[in-house]
């Protein structure tokens, strides 16, 4: 089990939770779980988010392993130019 921290908006998609427990091997699953979970959340994902595990982030590497000590936060991808 991970403990991620949901970033601004998105914790409105989860009913107001900032974190949460979930039980994800991957970046992959922990999106296919919080979308079943949290189905607000699903066009943020479909959208893009960004995962920050340790500091670093994650936009495309879906298959990074999430480590069970690690620091977790999600971000919506900013958009800009």
């Amino acid at each position: 089990m991970v403990e991620v921290t949901l970033w601004s908006s998105l914790s409105a998609a989860t009913g107001g939770k900032q974190t949460l427990q979930v039980e994800a091997k991957d970046i992959r699953e922990l999106f296919r779980i919080l979308a079943e979970q949290y189905p607000r959340l699903e066009p943020f994902i479909d959208q893009g988010i960004a995962v920050s595990i340790d500091g670093v982030i994650y936009r495309d590497t879906w298959s990074k392993e999430l480590p069970k000590d690690a620091e977790i936060f999600l971000l919506p991808r900013i958009a800009g130019g």
